[in-house]
């Protein structure tokens, strides 16, 4: 017993407090099951290496700001056949923000953008990567202040620090030309060096109009779209239609294409 504190103990001053607080019970079931030192040794260590791994998801999740958390196994697919199932699964492997390529959502409101967004963060901090998520109307006020008071380049530290940026609602909200100056300062920064995921509801052709400047839009998306994958999802809204199944709305109109197709580039 004197050992078995003594243990507890040790654990305690290196910092392994998962391990020891369940040492007694690893003791006594690698004794009954007959585990060699090395067995029980690896099972209390890997208890330690679980629990440190799922602090650290929490903190990075936490740190990212993503709205809520859903991953792709919870995404419908069925509902929005417009999507390439097998180009989200490929995107889901990563290789984008390894090669610190972009990845655009475009699509109207309600079918999904903002789901796969995170999704794709998630899994992103799963594998180690820094992920931050912010709706694009905070992020452009954020550094249109900023710009205006002289301190954009402190600002912006704090968007180009994450491997992965997470740009939600693009073209909601029309934009002055200092708020798109100081975000092409940004997408600039972040060429080559870190992904960028943007989710909107306008298409291309309307960026200069929601940016206030066709020169800067055209800027912007040249960066953008060098190393991208673009996916253009065409659907119902999925909140309608949990409207339409409690009975609140009728039949929805048929969703016309907001944009035209855009292919994929890398």
């Amino acid at each position: 017993m004197i050992e078995l504190e003594q243990a507890r103990s040790h654990l305690e001053h290196l910092g392994l407090a998962q391990a020891a607080g369940v040492l007694e019970g690893r003791l006594e079931s690698a004794s009954q099951n007959q585990v060699s030192y090395a067995g029980f040794l690896a099972d209390l260590l890997g208890v330690e290496v679980a629990a440190r791994r799922e602090r650290y998801l929490l903190t990075r999740t936490r740190l990212a700001h993503l709205p809520y958390q859903r991953t792709l196994e919870q995404f419908d697919f069925a509902f929005q056949p417009s999507i390439d199932e097998r180009q989200v699964r490929e995107l889901a492997g990563l290789s984008f923000v390894a090669n610190a390529a972009n990845v655009l959502l475009l699509g109207p409101p309600g079918v999904g953008k903002t789901h796969l967004s995170v999704a794709l963060g998630l899994r992103a901090i799963e594998q180690g990567y820094g992920v931050y998520f912010v709706r694009a109307q905070d992020l452009l006020e954020d550094l249109r202040v900023a710009q205006a008071e002289h301190r954009l380049d402190r600002r912006m530290r704090i968007y180009l620090a994450p491997k992965v940026l997470i740009i939600d609602e693009f073209g909601v909200w029309p934009y002055d030309r200092l708020a798109a100056t100081a975000l092409f300062s940004l997408i600039s920064a972040r060429y080559e060096r870190g992904s960028v995921i943007l989710t909107s509801n306008k298409g291309f052709a309307e960026w200069g109009d929601v940016l206030g400047d066709n020169v800067i839009a055209t800027a912007v998306l040249d960066r953008l779209l060098h190393h991208s994958h673009v996916l253009n999802i065409r659907g119902d809204s999925y909140r309608l239609r949990e409207k339409k199944r409690a009975g609140v709305l009728g039949a929805p109109p048929a969703t016309q294409e907001v944009m035209p197709k855009n292919p994929t580039l890398s």
